[in-house]
């Protein structure tokens, strides 16, 4: 190792990195748009438009660090939508609550069995990560246009608009707390817990270390990629409901390209795309950053097709920086 990565100042250097650059994003996103972007209205619109895929990306933080890649988030928050949308309906005869309770518990449950299922393939055949999850990224996205046949579906009980556009004590906190960005902070809490404190966190990052390694010390390799896929596709479950809460509709267009903002919050947040290494707190600064960024150039009126050329950039630098930082901790 250099001698600046042996100092306890370039250690919490480079952990603090992207929460430098996250900062100094927001200072300038104030500056450039007059002020704009530092309204407290716009700074909760921000957070809560990350929460939704902030959400996908602490399951895929997981999936990265084991060596794999998910593709198919974006397809499963639209089927898993569509099909919690489609369970309330049924339901209508019951209690609003109980409906939605379990249009939840269905969307929940549908993305844990595909990304489940998904994951198993991986594992048992060996198949790679990313033939698997584009396989499953087109069979969702079909599923959800025939399940819907292509139509959003609406009607559906009036207080799921609390999920996805309410607040939680409204009153006390002058509305600054929206339920998507609660359950986005709870769920941090409980993954970096799960990722940093845990038997199977410690399992995640040795099997995206040193897969043969990690069997032969008896860590379950198959049944670990199983669970971190299962986990993504719950999310993807939780999240996709939450967006139909603030739409007050389930669309089977929903979620196209998201997985590439997902996969940038990841990586920008420091998780190494060779596996191995990966903080959810890093994810978290990383979604903030996507965020902030796609909403500065929203207030700069940017055209769209150019922010897709700044996400790619991001994402290329993000990825320069990793190879970097994995040849200067090999000397």
């Amino acid at each position: 190792m250099t001698a600046f990565h042996r100092s306890s100042i370039g250690r919490n250097l480079l952990a603090a990195r992207m929460l430098i650059v996250l900062l100094l994003l927001c200072a300038a996103s104030a500056i450039l748009t007059g002020g704009q972007f530092a309204r407290i209205d716009n700074l909760v619109n921000v957070a809560r438009q990350v929460s939704f895929e902030g959400l996908i990306a602490f399951g895929m933080t997981l999936v990265i660090v084991t060596g794999g890649i998910d593709l198919s988030v974006g397809s499963l928050v639209a089927l898993t939508g569509v099909v919690a949308a489609l369970v309330m309906q049924r339901c209508s005869g019951m209690s609003p609550t109980l409906a939605i309770a379990m249009g939840l518990a269905c969307g929940i449950a549908t993305g844990a069995l595909i990304g489940g299922s998904s994951g198993a393939i991986i594992a048992r055949f060996s198949i790679p990560p990313f033939l698997v999850t584009l396989a499953v990224m087109l069979m969702a996205r079909g599923m959800a246009f025939i399940l819907c046949d292509g139509q959003p579906v609406y009607e559906l009980p009036a207080s799921l608009m609390t999920l996805g556009r309410g607040f939680i004590l409204e009153g006390m906190l002058g509305s600054l707390l929206p339920v998507p960005v609660a359950v986005l902070v709870v769920a941090y809490a409980f993954f970096a817990i799960l990722l940093g404190r845990t038997v199977f966190g410690r399992g995640v990052i040795a099997v995206g270390s040193n897969e043969e390694a990690s069997r032969l010390a008896g860590i379950p390799v198959g049944r670990t990629k199983v669970f971190v896929y299962l986990i993504t596709g719950a999310l993807c479950g939780l999240a996709g409901v939450l967006h139909v809460g603030k739409l007050m509709a389930a669309d089977p267009k929903v979620g196209e390209m998201w997985e590439l903002n997902v996969i940038a919050a990841v990586v920008v947040g420091g998780t190494s795309l060779f596996g191995g290494r990966g903080t959810m707190a890093g994810t978290l600064v990383g979604a903030l950053i996507i965020g902030v960024l796609n909403n500065s150039l929203n207030l700069l009126h940017v055209e769209h097709f150019w922010q897709k050329v700044v996400l790619g950039a991001v994402i290329l630098a993000a990825s320069l920086v990793d190879a970097l930082l994995r040849k200067l901790e090999s000397q």
